[in-house]
């Protein structure tokens, strides 16, 4: 029988044990010879010693949680301890603190599984304004909108703004049926479809209500100031240069961005350079803002998806494609 205090620091202990200790008990429930005793900010263990290592590592899991989302759900120690007793064996399937960005409210932790992904969580948590490039299918939008809402749930902003560029992908948006919204609303799908995997029905209604999480095309944020909010531009290839620099130039006081897109695939006129392609160059260098590139090797969509990426990528150059472009994916 082994015996040990566990303190907990920098974050709220009561949030941790849950009401009435139940997050603890549901511990209890998953190891039954153990007992845990909460004094203050310190938890006493008692048990066969892997058992009470084991609880120490879910119980540093919950505390990571909690400082990362502002709070532990019923839900979240359900999904941390099927984790970690997955496939009969206690700590087979541990957490990674850099992995795990989000727990929705499926249960199912939202990781960022792929090396572009693990790269962007990490520029993402040490940098105010972040651009991930890359190719469809790597997960970058997905990403991104995982660590707003992460950022949304530990409070770390007040407010998320989604935006993309309604740009015409061969096809007119004169010729769409519906107002002007039902006309965009195409175009910003991919982001809906995003927060409906990482928040309830409700909860996402509620907060679009109160204009908590927003969702507009580029247009739309002309003139605004963007305080203390995570704010995404995707496709940020269909944005021109001026668009760029006033998307970057609406970030206020304690504010982040990331803009995602891939260079090869902009639907710009061909007379415009893609603001994604030229931003590279103008603020390369600059402290606080980085570069994240994705490749096929980060791709998470069907097999063929690689190597169409890869088909494209080793053709011969089309001297009727722009120069900006080929410049830009070379």
């Amino acid at each position: 029988m082994t015996e040990k205090t566990v303190t907990i620091d920098n974050v709220e202990p009561l949030l941790i044990y849950g009401f009435n200790d139940a997050y603890l008990r549901k511990i209890e429930q998953v190891f039954p010879e153990t007992r845990i005793t909460a004094r203050g900010n310190a938890l006493i263990l008692q048990g066969e010693q892997t058992a009470v290592e084991e609880i120490e590592r879910i119980v540093a899991e919950f505390a990571r949680v909690v400082a990362r989302n502002g709070g532990l759900t019923e839900n979240d120690v359900d999904t941390i301890l099927a984790l970690f007793t997955a496939s009969n064996g206690a700590g087979s399937l541990s957490l990674d603190a850099h992995q795990v960005i989000l727990f929705p409210p499926s249960g199912k932790a939202i990781r960022a599984a792929m090396r572009g992904q693990i790269r962007l969580v990490e520029a993402a948590r040490s940098n105010d304004i972040v651009f991930a490039i890359g190719p469809a299918g790597t997960g970058k939008t997905y990403t991104a909108v995982a660590l707003a809402v992460s950022a949304l749930k530990s409070q770390r902003v007040k407010r998320i703004v989604l935006s993309r560029p309604a740009v015409e992908a061969g096809e007119r948006l004169g010729f769409l049926p519906g107002d002007f919204r039902e006309k965009v609303d195409p175009y910003l799908r991919p982001l809906y479809d995003a927060l409906e995997d990482m928040l309830s029905s409700e909860k996402l209604r509620e907060l679009m209500e109160k204009k908590v999480v927003e969702i507009v095309p580029l247009a739309y944020m002309r003139g605004r100031t963007l305080n203390n909010a995570f704010v995404i531009l995707d496709e940020a290839q269909n944005a021109t240069s001026l668009q760029m620099k006033m998307f970057l130039t609406r970030l206020g006081v304690n504010s982040q961005a990331i803009a995602t897109g891939d260079i090869t695939q902009t639907d710009l006129p061909a007379r415009e350079e893609s603001g994604l392609a030229n931003v590279r160059d103008v603020l390369c260098g600059i402290d606080g803002i980085e570069f994240v590139y994705f490749d096929r090797h980060d791709v998470m969509r069907h097999r063929l998806v690689q190597n169409i990426i890869d088909a494209y990528e080793s053709r011969k150059p089309d001297p009727a494609e722009r120069a900006p472009d080929q410049d830009a994916a070379s």
